[in-house]
């Protein structure tokens, strides 16, 4: 069967680990030319951020460098001049008087052949940007601080660092490739921004309580390390973050595609681009920012520094399913023999060994169920086992 065969079909065994490595080097990269291209750069940010004016005019024959003419003789031949639809141009210089907003308006009408009322005029101050740029700041702090509290309660606060510095990811990469390619910063990117924030934190939580349910499960065995049991979980919730972002990312390239190049809405593209960079990018931090950030920190813990110095006597690769599964059954076991009143002393496998009330016949059981009656005697290797159930000493009556 093909990889990808066993991947729809959610039997794949991925290593992660060594991928883990090389996705660092990845990242590392990406993020190293956000920051670069953020400090050259800047962002383009658009007029709802900066002031100004703008003007709209609608033409099927004008083109940027007609209208960039048309204003020089204003001295304003730099004005930013962008195509917003099929026959819209949006052209940003500024001015602070009303006498140089009709002005303008004039020479645009005159070089396009259209009348001054059909060309709109809008002015911004740029104290409204540095309001929302305010908010928007205010909103993500508070953000990072609740969503450290939650994962630290709901969770770990292992889990809540790797969730943080996975989000931060996600975000500088995204506002890096605005930097790096000038795309406009309007208020539709900064929601799209903070739309981001919520789908990489779903992601990132649906690892994580794969790995933590796996981590109880794997209460009581040996020889598995943390990062063994998290590789196991990443596989059995990969096929889910992947059918999940493809139903993300489909709507989003619609939006994109139909919005962008048949509407010619710029507004549309403006939003689509950082959701789509942020659903792709959040995916991978997911699985290869976050997770690996929490199992390095896990390893550290006394418990499992143990299991990695009993991992590293194997002799073989160690079947993750199969003593999980084990280590079910034998929970079961011990507890349904403690709800009898036998006492369960356990020693770290997952077997357990019944000893009976009436004292001679006991067994054992490998896969975790309680044998049926044998005439066998003895405890012998039964001692071996991780668990042990042991008749409770009767009372003698007075």
């Amino acid at each position: 069967m093909s990889g990808i065969g066993r991947l729809l079909r959610n039997e794949n065994n991925i290593d992660f680990p060594p991928l883990w490595r090389k996705a660092l080097i990845g990242s590392s990269i990406l993020v190293l030319v956000a920051i670069i291209s953020l400090i050259a750069q800047g962002f383009n940010l658009g007029i709802e951020f900066e002031g100004g004016a703008s003007w709209e005019v609608r033409s099927a024959s004008a083109d940027a460098d007609d209208l960039r003419e048309a204003l020089e003789p204003l001295g304003l031949g730099d004005a930013r001049v962008q195509q917003v639809a099929t026959e819209l141009w949006r052209v940003r210089a500024e001015t602070d008087s009303a006498n140089g907003l009709e002005q303008v308006r004039i020479a645009l009408a005159d070089a396009v052949g259209v009348t001054q009322d059909d060309v709109t005029a809008n002015a911004v101050g740029a104290s409204w940007g540095n309001e929302v740029t305010a908010k928007a700041r205010t909103a993500l702090i508070v953000f990072f601080i609740v969503l450290f509290l939650y994962i630290s309660i709901r969770l770990e606060w292992k889990m809540a660092v790797g969730a943080l510095v996975a989000v931060a990811h996600d975000i500088l990469i995204t506002v890096g490739i605005y930097a790096l390619f000038q795309l406009e910063v309007t208020s539709a990117t900064v929601i799209a921004f903070l739309t981001i924030l919520g789908y990489s934190l779903y992601d990132t939580l649906v690892v994580f309580d794969k790995v933590r349910e796996n981590e109880r499960r794997a209460d009581g065995t040996v020889g598995m390390t943390y990062t063994e049991i998290t590789s196991y979980s990443l596989n059995q919730v990969l096929m889910r973050s992947v059918n999940t972002t493809i139903t993300s990312v489909l709507p989003v390239l619609a939006v994109l595609i139909v919005g962008r190049f048949v509407l010619g809405a710029v507004t549309l593209q403006e939003f689509a681009i950082a959701l789509l960079v942020g659903l792709l990018v959040g995916t991978y931090s997911s699985l290869f920012v976050a997770t690996p950030i929490v199992a390095w920190l896990k390893e550290r813990e006394a418990t499992n520094v143990e299991r990695q110095l009993a991992a590293a006597k194997r002799k073989s690769d160690l079947d993750i399913a199969a003593q999980l599964d084990a280590a079910d059954r034998a929970r079961v076991v011990r507890s349904s023999a403690r709800g009898d009143g036998h006492r369960v002393t356990a020693k770290g496998a997952p077997t357990v060994v019944v000893k009976r009330r009436a004292g001679a016949a006991d067994s054992t059981s490998g896969t975790g169920v309680v044998p049926k009656k044998s005439k066998s005697s003895g405890s012998g290797s039964a001692r071996e086992a991780a668990g042990e159930i042991k008749p409770r000493p009767r009372k003698n009556k007075k």
